[in-house]
């Protein structure tokens, strides 16, 4: 098995693969643990080290837990994140003292500030007692290594965090539409470029309403191109050790010719709009 492609996370950071297993798909379900469980022992088996989850994501933090409590060794190789929407310190502690307990660990490789829409969240979250003092207070202590944000609601609002807030990573949307929209791509992840941060794709296959194999859309493509539209890595939740595969061969395949890109854009560009349908202010 070919070795996966890796990247330094931040300058300073340790290597992750370039591909993670998101906490959706399968993981953001209830009570289907064995489902999970062979779709995240799979990403294991196939070599990734990034794993993405969230308290929002359902079930996800308790299935990868469940790994972890059996294999703390296992857990110990690999590049977890977590992340919390609560807009004030005492909310946002709370939820990283229920992740650490859920997840079996004692520390967190990424703490990230959950989708950050608005003006208001950004007031929120940086007043005193607003949740920006709760993960830079956790990072001193080292409970996590690194802290973040992410967004799709709006790129304006994102840069303004990035710009602003003494971050290690940005997660953003990640896919064709994108190109035709701008903002994430280009401002915010270049912002954060400058500022030494890691950049991070995710919404590359829409939730699966992207893969169009008869229009010239698969997910391997849509895969490949994110992957390389100037991120760093890319987070996709999977629901089966085939889809595991399928993000590993995008990984291992060589990049798409510009043909071939321009071709996966100009599918999008009819109906834009509905495709980045996470956005909120286009």
């Amino acid at each position: 098995m070919a070795a996966l492609p890796e990247i330094k996370f931040t300058s300073k950071g340790p290597r992750v693969t370039r591909i993670g297993l998101g906490g959706e798909g399968v993981l953001r379900t209830y009570g289907r643990d064995a489902e999970a469980g062979e779709v995240i022992r799979e990403a294991l088996k196939q070599g990734i080290t990034y794993f993405d989850t969230a308290p929002a994501y359902s079930g996800s933090q308790a299935y990868l837990g469940s790994i972890w409590s059996e294999e703390p060794e296992t857990r110990a190789r690999v590049f977890h994140t977590s992340k919390s929407a609560q807009r004030n310190f005492d909310g946002a502690m709370q939820d990283l003292e229920q992740t650490l307990r859920i997840l079996h660990s004692s520390t967190l490789d990424l703490w990230q500030i959950h989708d950050v829409r608005t003006l208001a969240d950004v007031r929120r979250i940086e007043a005193p007692d607003g949740a920006l003092n709760a993960f830079v207070q956790a990072r001193e202590q080292g409970r996590v290594k690194h802290i973040g944000v992410s967004g799709h609601h709006d790129p304006g609002v994102l840069k303004i965090c990035v710009q602003n807030w003494p971050l290690d990573s940005v997660l953003l949307p990640a896919n064709p539409a994108e190109v035709h929209l701008g903002g994430f791509l280009d401002d915010v992840a270049g912002r954060a470029r400058e500022k030494d941060m890691a950049v991070i794709g995710m919404k590359c296959l829409g939730g699966g309403h992207y893969v169009k194999p008869q229009r010239g859309a698969t997910a391997e493509k849509l895969l490949n191109y994110a992957l390389h539209s100037g991120v760093d890595l890319i987070i996709v939740g999977c629901s089966s050790p085939e889809e595991v595969r399928a993000l590993v061969g995008a990984a291992q395949g060589e990049p798409l010719d510009e043909r071939e890109r321009s071709e996966l854009e100009g599918l999008f560009l009819p109906g834009v709009r509905q495709f980045a349908y996470y956005r909120g202010k286009f």
